[in-house]
């Protein structure tokens, strides 16, 4: 079993000189930005040019759903929602520290990226995941 936690998905890096980030790829030709490593562009064809890099951490709330059925095990309702980071990026993720209600979650409110224990997941070898989140900012 290992101190430090797994990553969730592939692209949370976890250097082991830093704190936690999202990585992604900007196309050399438009600029555009994703979540993930890419060899093509989705938005203009460019094939190779696409370049890695640390994604913002904060953002805008674009869209939401508050999710009140899911799989045996997980806790609801909650708020899964994407965010478009500054700098560039479409992402999506959980958004915590907000009632579940659409009352209290407004469209564009600034949010931040956070990262915290995969709600208690682990794998079959006991290690733990790091999960990211989004909350207000």
């Amino acid at each position: 079993m290992s101190d430090k936690p797994l990553p969730a998905v592939p692209y949370l890096k976890i250097p082991s000189d830093g704190e936690p980030y999202l990585q992604g790829s900007r196309c050399g030709e438009c600029g555009a930005v994703f979540l993930g490593e890419r060899d093509n562009c989705s938005k203009c064809g460019a094939r190779g040019g696409l370049a890695t890099e640390k994604l913002a951490e904060r953002g805008e709330l674009y869209s939401y759903c508050v999710v009140h059925r899911s799989f045996p095990g997980i806790d609801v309702p909650y708020i899964s929602a994407i965010v478009d980071l500054e700098g560039g990026g479409t992402v999506k993720g959980n958004l915590v520290g907000v009632a579940p209600d659409p009352a209290k979650i407004d469209f564009g409110m600034p949010v931040r990226v956070v990262f915290r224990d995969a709600l208690g997941r682990k794998d079959q070898d006991g290690n733990s995941y790091l999960a990211y989140f989004f909350e207000p900012a």
